[in-house]
Protein backbone atom coordinates (compact mmCIF):
# COMPACT_ATOMS: atom_id res chain seq x y z
CA UNK A 1 0.00 0.00 0.00
CA UNK A 2 2.84 2.45 0.86
CA UNK A 3 3.89 4.08 -1.97
CA UNK A 4 1.12 3.54 -4.10
CA UNK A 5 -1.70 5.55 -2.28
CA UNK A 6 0.39 8.33 -1.38
CA UNK A 7 0.48 7.67 2.25
CA UNK A 8 -3.07 7.50 2.46
CA UNK A 9 -3.36 4.06 4.08
CA UNK A 10 -7.23 4.13 4.89
CA UNK A 11 -8.58 6.10 2.27
CA UNK A 12 -8.13 8.87 -0.82
CA UNK A 13 -9.09 11.67 1.88
CA UNK A 14 -10.03 11.95 5.75
CA UNK A 15 -13.83 10.22 6.40
CA UNK A 16 -13.70 8.55 3.33
CA UNK A 17 -13.01 4.47 3.15
CA UNK A 18 -11.24 2.68 0.35
CA UNK A 19 -14.00 0.66 -1.13
CA UNK A 20 -11.28 -2.45 -0.73
CA UNK A 21 -10.26 -1.84 2.47
CA UNK A 22 -11.45 -5.57 3.65
CA UNK A 23 -8.83 -6.93 1.24
CA UNK A 24 -6.65 -4.77 1.70
CA UNK A 25 -6.27 -5.48 5.51
CA UNK A 26 -7.19 -8.97 5.05
CA UNK A 27 -3.89 -9.30 3.06
CA UNK A 28 -2.33 -7.44 5.32
CA UNK A 29 -3.14 -10.28 8.11
CA UNK A 30 -2.03 -12.81 6.12
CA UNK A 31 1.64 -11.14 5.67
CA UNK A 32 1.74 -10.39 9.53
CA UNK A 33 1.21 -14.10 9.53
CA UNK A 34 3.54 -15.07 6.83
CA UNK A 35 6.67 -12.31 7.93
CA UNK A 36 8.25 -14.34 11.01
CA UNK A 37 8.52 -17.56 8.89
CA UNK A 38 9.68 -16.37 5.39
CA UNK A 39 11.24 -13.02 6.31
CA UNK A 40 14.92 -12.32 7.74
CA UNK A 41 13.56 -10.77 11.02
CA UNK A 42 17.06 -11.74 12.95
CA UNK A 43 19.73 -9.38 12.19
CA UNK A 44 21.88 -11.04 15.21
CA UNK A 45 25.98 -11.71 14.51
CA UNK A 46 25.30 -14.94 15.08
CA UNK A 47 21.83 -16.26 13.38
CA UNK A 48 20.15 -15.20 10.10
CA UNK A 49 17.07 -16.10 8.86
CA UNK A 50 13.83 -16.50 9.54
CA UNK A 51 12.40 -15.65 12.74
CA UNK A 52 10.25 -18.72 13.52
CA UNK A 53 6.81 -19.87 14.78
CA UNK A 54 7.49 -18.97 18.34
CA UNK A 55 5.66 -15.99 17.77
CA UNK A 56 3.56 -13.45 20.18
CA UNK A 57 1.65 -11.03 17.40
CA UNK A 58 -0.14 -7.43 18.79
CA UNK A 59 -3.03 -6.92 16.69
CA UNK A 60 -3.69 -3.38 16.60
CA UNK A 61 -7.28 -2.03 16.01
CA UNK A 62 -9.77 -3.26 13.78
CA UNK A 63 -7.53 -3.52 10.97
CA UNK A 64 -5.42 -6.66 11.65
CA UNK A 65 -8.60 -8.09 14.04
CA UNK A 66 -8.03 -11.34 11.01
CA UNK A 67 -4.98 -12.16 12.70
CA UNK A 68 -6.02 -14.20 15.65
CA UNK A 69 -8.93 -15.63 13.57
CA UNK A 70 -6.55 -17.18 10.53
CA UNK A 71 -4.28 -17.88 12.96
CA UNK A 72 -6.24 -20.50 14.47
CA UNK A 73 -7.69 -21.40 11.01
CA UNK A 74 -4.93 -21.22 8.56
CA UNK A 75 -1.63 -22.13 10.71
CA UNK A 76 -2.49 -23.95 13.81
CA UNK A 77 -4.95 -26.11 12.20
CA UNK A 78 -2.26 -27.96 10.23
CA UNK A 79 0.71 -27.72 13.41
CA UNK A 80 1.97 -24.45 12.22
CA UNK A 81 2.62 -21.87 14.93
CA UNK A 82 1.92 -23.96 18.05
CA UNK A 83 2.99 -22.13 20.63
CA UNK A 84 2.00 -18.20 19.20
CA UNK A 85 -0.41 -15.84 20.99
CA UNK A 86 -2.27 -13.04 19.87
CA UNK A 87 -2.73 -9.59 21.65
CA UNK A 88 -5.08 -7.38 20.40
CA UNK A 89 -4.38 -3.58 21.31
CA UNK A 90 -7.47 -1.33 21.05
CA UNK A 91 -6.22 2.33 20.60
CA UNK A 92 -9.91 3.84 20.06
CA UNK A 93 -12.53 1.79 20.24
CA UNK A 94 -15.00 4.36 18.02
CA UNK A 95 -13.08 2.44 14.82
CA UNK A 96 -14.58 -1.30 14.71
CA UNK A 97 -14.86 -2.22 10.75
CA UNK A 98 -18.69 -2.49 10.62
CA UNK A 99 -19.58 -4.41 7.45
CA UNK A 100 -22.82 -6.01 5.75
CA UNK A 101 -23.28 -9.31 7.29
CA UNK A 102 -23.62 -10.88 3.77
CA UNK A 103 -19.41 -9.73 2.91
CA UNK A 104 -18.10 -12.90 5.68
CA UNK A 105 -17.51 -14.54 2.52
CA UNK A 106 -15.14 -12.58 1.58
CA UNK A 107 -12.69 -12.74 4.24
CA UNK A 108 -11.88 -16.74 3.45
CA UNK A 109 -12.83 -18.11 6.95
CA UNK A 110 -14.63 -21.10 7.91
CA UNK A 111 -18.24 -20.73 9.15
CA UNK A 112 -17.61 -21.49 12.66
CA UNK A 113 -15.96 -17.84 12.74
CA UNK A 114 -19.81 -16.67 11.52
CA UNK A 115 -20.86 -15.90 15.24
CA UNK A 116 -17.49 -13.93 16.47
CA UNK A 117 -18.07 -11.25 13.69
CA UNK A 118 -22.20 -11.76 13.64
CA UNK A 119 -23.13 -7.89 15.10
CA UNK A 120 -26.74 -5.75 15.34
CA UNK A 121 -26.63 -2.30 15.65
CA UNK A 122 -29.46 0.58 14.95
CA UNK A 123 -27.30 2.46 11.98
CA UNK A 124 -27.98 2.15 8.57
CA UNK A 125 -23.99 2.55 7.66
CA UNK A 126 -22.60 1.23 5.46
CA UNK A 127 -25.63 -1.31 5.87
CA UNK A 128 -28.97 -1.47 7.30
CA UNK A 129 -29.72 -3.98 10.17
CA UNK A 130 -27.09 -7.18 10.74
CA UNK A 131 -23.48 -6.75 10.08
CA UNK A 132 -20.05 -8.39 10.68
CA UNK A 133 -17.62 -6.31 13.02
CA UNK A 134 -13.96 -6.84 12.77
CA UNK A 135 -12.97 -5.50 15.94
CA UNK A 136 -15.57 -8.10 17.65
CA UNK A 137 -14.17 -10.97 16.28
CA UNK A 138 -10.88 -9.79 17.17
CA UNK A 139 -11.49 -9.38 20.88
CA UNK A 140 -13.13 -12.75 21.30
CA UNK A 141 -10.59 -14.82 19.11
CA UNK A 142 -7.48 -12.71 20.26
CA UNK A 143 -6.00 -14.30 23.88
CA UNK A 144 -5.11 -11.31 25.63
CA UNK A 145 -6.96 -7.79 24.62
CA UNK A 146 -5.30 -4.32 26.12
CA UNK A 147 -5.44 -0.95 25.54
CA UNK A 148 -3.34 2.26 25.91
CA UNK A 149 -4.69 2.89 29.72
CA UNK A 150 -6.01 1.70 32.71
CA UNK A 151 -8.44 4.53 32.58
CA UNK A 152 -9.94 3.55 28.96
CA UNK A 153 -10.09 -0.02 29.62
CA UNK A 154 -12.86 0.80 32.75
CA UNK A 155 -14.65 3.04 30.76
CA UNK A 156 -14.71 0.94 27.52
CA UNK A 157 -16.61 -1.74 30.02
CA UNK A 158 -18.33 0.95 31.76
CA UNK A 159 -21.40 1.61 29.28
CA UNK A 160 -22.57 0.61 26.14
CA UNK A 161 -22.05 4.41 25.09
CA UNK A 162 -18.48 4.72 26.50
CA UNK A 163 -17.50 0.49 24.92
CA UNK A 164 -19.47 1.93 21.77
CA UNK A 165 -21.67 -1.16 21.88
CA UNK A 166 -18.95 -3.85 23.06
CA UNK A 167 -18.69 -3.62 26.17
CA UNK A 168 -20.30 -6.59 26.89
CA UNK A 169 -18.11 -8.43 24.90
CA UNK A 170 -15.11 -6.74 26.60
CA UNK A 171 -16.78 -7.44 29.78
CA UNK A 172 -16.51 -10.77 28.68
CA UNK A 173 -13.39 -11.72 27.83
CA UNK A 174 -11.72 -8.70 30.04
CA UNK A 175 -8.95 -6.02 29.44
CA UNK A 176 -6.03 -4.69 30.47
CA UNK A 177 -5.14 -0.72 30.41
CA UNK A 178 -1.53 -0.13 29.47
CA UNK A 179 0.12 3.38 29.90
CA UNK A 180 2.19 3.79 26.68
CA UNK A 181 6.26 3.58 27.29
CA UNK A 182 9.09 6.14 26.25
CA UNK A 183 12.00 5.66 24.70
CA UNK A 184 14.11 7.05 26.97
CA UNK A 185 17.22 7.34 25.04
CA UNK A 186 15.49 8.30 21.97
CA UNK A 187 13.70 11.40 23.80
CA UNK A 188 16.92 12.26 25.96
CA UNK A 189 16.71 16.20 26.16
CA UNK A 190 20.55 16.21 26.02
CA UNK A 191 20.80 14.12 22.83
CA UNK A 192 17.64 14.52 20.97
CA UNK A 193 18.72 15.47 16.95
CA UNK A 194 14.88 17.03 16.52
CA UNK A 195 16.30 20.26 18.85
CA UNK A 196 18.84 23.06 17.97
CA UNK A 197 19.49 23.61 21.74
CA UNK A 198 20.19 20.21 24.24
CA UNK A 199 19.65 20.92 27.71
CA UNK A 200 19.92 18.36 30.85
CA UNK A 201 17.98 19.11 34.51
CA UNK A 202 20.85 21.82 35.12
CA UNK A 203 20.39 23.97 32.04
CA UNK A 204 16.77 23.86 31.69
CA UNK A 205 15.74 26.67 32.51
CA UNK A 206 18.11 28.33 30.06
CA UNK A 207 17.35 26.45 27.16
CA UNK A 208 13.64 26.39 27.46
CA UNK A 209 12.95 29.89 26.41
CA UNK A 210 15.39 29.06 23.51
CA UNK A 211 13.52 26.04 21.82
CA UNK A 212 9.90 27.98 22.63
CA UNK A 213 11.32 30.66 20.73
CA UNK A 214 12.41 28.23 17.86
CA UNK A 215 8.82 26.79 17.85
CA UNK A 216 7.05 30.49 17.42
CA UNK A 217 9.60 31.47 14.58
CA UNK A 218 9.12 27.73 12.91
CA UNK A 219 5.19 28.06 13.28
CA UNK A 220 5.08 31.69 11.74
CA UNK A 221 4.23 33.16 15.05
CA UNK A 222 5.73 36.70 16.68
CA UNK A 223 8.50 35.46 18.75
CA UNK A 224 8.24 36.45 22.63
CA UNK A 225 9.52 34.29 24.78
CA UNK A 226 7.47 35.85 27.94
CA UNK A 227 3.96 35.38 26.15
CA UNK A 228 2.31 31.81 27.32
CA UNK A 229 2.89 29.33 24.55
CA UNK A 230 0.06 26.48 24.36
CA UNK A 231 0.85 23.52 22.43
CA UNK A 232 -1.24 20.65 21.70
CA UNK A 233 -0.69 17.20 20.37
CA UNK A 234 -3.40 14.70 19.14
CA UNK A 235 -6.06 13.53 16.61
CA UNK A 236 -8.82 15.88 16.24
CA UNK A 237 -11.70 13.90 17.36
CA UNK A 238 -13.44 13.56 20.31
CA UNK A 239 -12.13 11.03 22.16
CA UNK A 240 -9.16 13.42 22.51
CA UNK A 241 -11.02 16.19 23.57
CA UNK A 242 -10.66 18.15 20.44
CA UNK A 243 -14.28 19.85 20.48
CA UNK A 244 -13.44 20.90 23.88
CA UNK A 245 -10.09 21.89 22.93
CA UNK A 246 -11.93 24.70 20.65
CA UNK A 247 -14.47 25.64 22.44
CA UNK A 248 -11.82 26.50 25.17
CA UNK A 249 -10.06 28.55 22.40
CA UNK A 250 -11.91 31.03 21.68
CA UNK A 251 -12.70 31.85 25.12
CA UNK A 252 -9.11 32.56 26.11
CA UNK A 253 -7.48 33.73 22.59
CA UNK A 254 -8.28 37.03 23.28
CA UNK A 255 -5.97 36.98 26.06
CA UNK A 256 -1.78 37.01 25.96
CA UNK A 257 -1.47 34.37 25.15
CA UNK A 258 -0.29 31.97 21.88
CA UNK A 259 -1.38 28.25 20.98
CA UNK A 260 0.38 25.29 18.38
CA UNK A 261 -2.31 22.61 17.80
CA UNK A 262 -0.55 19.75 15.73
CA UNK A 263 -2.83 16.83 14.57
CA UNK A 264 -5.01 15.80 11.95
CA UNK A 265 -8.89 14.50 12.06
CA UNK A 266 -12.31 15.23 11.56
CA UNK A 267 -12.73 17.76 9.16
CA UNK A 268 -14.83 19.96 11.24
CA UNK A 269 -12.20 20.39 13.69
CA UNK A 270 -9.33 21.01 11.23
CA UNK A 271 -11.86 23.57 9.54
CA UNK A 272 -12.33 25.04 13.28
CA UNK A 273 -8.78 25.27 13.81
CA UNK A 274 -7.85 26.70 10.34
CA UNK A 275 -10.46 29.72 11.23
CA UNK A 276 -9.19 30.53 14.26
CA UNK A 277 -6.11 31.10 12.23
CA UNK A 278 -7.42 33.80 10.06
CA UNK A 279 -9.29 35.40 12.86
CA UNK A 280 -5.84 34.83 15.27
CA UNK A 281 -2.99 35.23 12.70
CA UNK A 282 -0.60 36.01 15.71
CA UNK A 283 -1.84 33.90 17.70
CA UNK A 284 -3.18 30.67 16.51
CA UNK A 285 -1.66 28.24 14.27
CA UNK A 286 -2.34 24.43 13.02
CA UNK A 287 0.16 22.30 11.94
Amino acid sequence: VWGKTGGKIYGPKAGKDYLDNQLRYSLLCQAALEAPRVLNLNCSEYFSGPYGEDVLFIANDWHTALIPCYLKSMYQSRGIYENAKVVSCIHNIAYQGRFAFSDFSLLNLPDEYRSSFDFMDGYEKPIKGRKINWMKAGILESHRVVTVSPYYAQELVSSADKGVELDSVLRKTSITGIVNGMDTQEWDPSSDKYTDVKYDITTVMDAKPLLKEALQAEAGLPVDRNIPLIGFIGRLEEQKGSDILVAAIDKFIGLDVQIVVLGTGKKTFEQDIEQLEVLYPEKAKGV
